[in-house]
C-alpha cells in the first residue's frame, strides 16, 4: 500500500484535532465584526439621522415624501404622528411623519 501513498503523508492525514477549535471561534468573531461594521452600524446611523429629520420638521418647511410628493408643511401635530402638507393653495394632504424623506431648501416649490 505504501506504493501509492507515502507513509508520512498517510500518518498525518489520519490525525485528529488537538485543540478545542479556537480557529472556529476566531472565525465567528471576525464574521460578527464584519456584520456589525458593514450592515448594522450604517443602518443604525441612517435610522438616527431620519429620526432627527422627523423631529426637526416645522411649519413652513418644504418637504419631499417617499412617494415623490413635494409640498409645504402647514400643520405639525406633536402629539400625533401626522403632518399636513399643502401642495398648492387649494390642495392639502395629511401624511405620516415617517413618510418624509427629505427637507428641501426654501424656494424649491417655486422653482419646480
Amino acid at each position: 500500500m505504501s506504493f501509492f501513498i507515502s507513509n508520512a503523508h498517510a500518518q498525518a492525514a489520519g490525525g485528529g484535532s488537538d485543540g478545542p477549535g479556537y480557529e472556529m471561534l476566531i472565525m465567528l468573531a471576525v464574521f460578527g465584526l464584519i456584520f456589525y461594521f458593514l450592515l448594522y452600524r450604517p443602518q443604525a446611523k441612517r435610522v438616527k439621522e431620519h429620526k432627527n429629520l422627523i423631529s426637526s420638521i416645522g411649519k413652513g418647511d418644504e418637504v419631499l415624501t417617499q412617494g415623490g410628493i413635494v409640498g409645504k408643511v402647514t400643520k405639525v401635530a406633536d402629539d400625533k404622528d401626522f403632518i399636513e402638507i399643502s401642495l398648492n393653495e387649494a390642495n392639502q394632504i395629511v401624511v405620516q411623519k415617517s413618510a418624509i424623506s427629505a427637507v428641501l431648501p426654501k424656494g424649491t416649490m417655486k422653482s419646480i
